[in-house]
């Protein structure tokens, strides 16, 4: 049986000027100089955002999923809505009353991506957004990137929790990725701990990155990893920083823990048997296969290396994917980090795309690992 997946959460216009090949910088602003003219290749335009890139993520690995974001009524938005349709996907809100929420990408060959962000209609999505036809048939709900959608956020996240209450009363398992925080923003100055308590507890499958979960959870280690400088995952230890942030979200009451380590890898750890055996009943998880599992999984080395721009969000659409189908944690952790590394070998997060069956031929055959 196919089982229905739900993508919601934030949609943007990802827009993304691509840098000659032989360009190589250590820093930003070896780049950026004021007055400069750099010569640049064409513009890379997609769809970004969960609902984008795990959604139509899932849809191309076979999956029977239902999109739910929101778009304004202007040129961006129509042409959000023309690349979700090139994919047979749809059914977007237009809030005529809103701007399309759009990044601009700046992924300099060598230095970590700078993202240039307008939240958009993001801002306005809500509960009230989610039709209740749309949940007869859904098997998994996944919801991404609130820390990027105001209304989401505010008062506690109680938007968010009551979303996922709303989920799981209806037997719907439950699925939660972030996004990064610019500690000087308005989401930044939020308490993350206090909204992750509140949602935690009706979430099966938390799929946060480290550094995202870290600010929300461990600001001194934070703190302490970011003041290293360049990429925080290759200072992190798995045994100091990862294990206890796991162990804090499971004891917060999320029943699955999947933490994205960049470089280092993923993390993942679960429950015990009576606590999965309460993940949404629609999934048919089988509670003991995935009871108390625990691992590390190595990334996998990629052909080249383009852009990491949704490489994550691709990775989580294996791992649900992988888990849907009835396979067990460590396959599911595996495959999400094949499909992490495919999707680095192209600009977009789509074009790299591999289906499992491919992916787990190509383990099997002894894929090198880093």
């Amino acid at each position: 049986m196919n089982k229905k997946i739900i993508a919601a959460g934030h949609i943007c216009l990802d827009i993304t000027p691509v840098f000659p090949s032989q360009l190589r910088a250590e820093n930003i602003a070896q780049v950026l100089e004021p007055g400069k003219l750099i010569h640049m290749k064409e513009a890379d335009v997609h769809t970004g955002g969960s609902v984008a890139n795990t959604g139509l993520a899932l849809k191309i690995l076979g999956a029977d999923v239902q999109l739910m974001g929101k778009v304004g009524g202007d040129a961006f938005g129509s042409m959000v809505e023309s690349i979700l349709a090139g994919y047979g996907a749809g059914g977007l809100i237009v809030d005529e009353g809103s701007s399309t929420s759009y990044s601009v990408v700046l992924a300099v060959p060598g230095i970590d991506r700078i993202f240039l962000h307008n939240p958009g209609a993001n801002d306005t999505f809500s509960n009230a957004d989610i039709p209740e036809e749309a949940l007869a048939d859904a098997a998994l709900f996944h919801f991404g990137y609130p820390p990027l959608m105001k209304k989401i956020y505010q008062n506690g996240g109680a938007e968010l929790t009551a979303i996922f209450r709303r989920m799981k009363e209806r037997g719907i398992a439950t699925s939660l990725d972030l996004a990064a925080v610019d500690p000087n923003s308005e989401e930044g100055r939020e308490d993350w701990q206090q909204i992750l308590s509140g949602v935690l507890p009706w979430t099966d499958f938390f799929v946060p990155s480290f550094e995202e979960l870290c600010f929300m959870l461990d600001r001194p280690a934070y703190d302490r990893l970011a003041a290293l400088g360049g990429d925080m995952s290759t200072h992190l230890s798995m045994e100091r920083d990862v294990k206890p942030l796991a162990d804090k979200c499971l004891a917060m009451g999320c029943k699955a823990v999947l933490i994205k380590c960049g470089l280092s890898g993923m993390y993942y750890r679960t429950a015990d048997a009576s606590a999965m055996a309460q993940v949404g009943d629609r999934l048919e998880l089988d509670a003991s296969l995935w009871a108390s599992a625990e691992g590390v999984q190595p990334c996998f080395r990629a052909d080249q290396v383009l852009s990491g721009t949704g490489a994550g969000d691709t990775s989580i659409a294996a791992f649900l994917m992988a888990a849907a189908q009835g396979k067990a944690p460590a396959q599911c952790a595996a495959l999400a980090a094949a499909e992490g590394a495919c999707a680095v070998t192209a600009y977009d997060a789509l074009s790299g795309l591999k289906q499992l069956s491919e992916l787990e031929a190509r383990i099997a055959s002894g894929w090198e690992t880093m």
